[in-house]
């Protein structure tokens, strides 16, 4: 069985750098990525369906990050892929501060530390762990933009994930999300 791959494939448009795609995201947050219509108030996010016009990378990414965790090896279709690839490697990181017990104010810090770093790798840095896959940005403006995409992706998807994890209000990770923390998409961490 093959992994899962974007929906964003076929999106007409894209802004690349390198072979990363800065696709539109539906945030709050500061930074370059095209904004995305908010969500009715009322509607839940955990269940969006791909066809609504609010539906982005990120939601793609926590939708598809369990699923996708089981493969050691992606085929990488397109630049959408890569998005996915970096949340899912994201998401894998940040599940990892996020300890059985913890409370929502302790993950809220913990994974807000690990969102808000700015010293992360970034395809073509040395430390970045995928650089056969990504190509890097052509020179240090585009290096500058990619890095503002991936902090303002990071700060969403802390910020998504804690809702899915901390959903039932009852101050506990939930321990089905938690069973995904120490998996390791494709042998790799950020």
């Amino acid at each position: 069985m093959p992994a899962y791959h974007s929906v964003f494939l076929d999106e007409p448009n894209q802004q690349l750098i390198g072979n990363f795609a800065l696709l539109p995201l539906r945030t709050k947050t500061r930074g370059p990525a095209q904004q995305l219509p908010q969500l009715p108030a009322g509607t839940s996010d955990i269940d969006l369906d791909p066809s609504n016009e609010s539906y982005d990378p990120l939601d793609e990414v926590l939708s598809l990050f369990r699923a996708n965790t089981f493969f050691r090896n992606f085929e990488i279709k397109g630049p959408a892929d890569r998005v996915l690839i970096y949340g899912i490697l994201f998401l894998s990181d940040a599940l990892s501060k996020i300890k059985p017990g913890m409370s929502k104010r302790d993950a809220e810090k913990a994974v807000g530390n690990v969102a808000l770093e700015t010293n992360f790798a970034i395809p073509g840095d040395a430390g970045f762990p995928l650089n056969q896959m990504f190509e890097p940005p052509r020179d240090r403006n585009e290096a500058e933009v990619l890095r503002q995409y991936v902090m303002q992706m990071r700060q969403e998807l802390a910020q998504r994930l804690l809702g899915r994890v901390y959903v039932d209000g009852s101050g506990q990770p939930s321990k089905w999300w938690l069973s995904f923390s120490k998996r390791k998409f494709m042998g790799k961490q950020l």
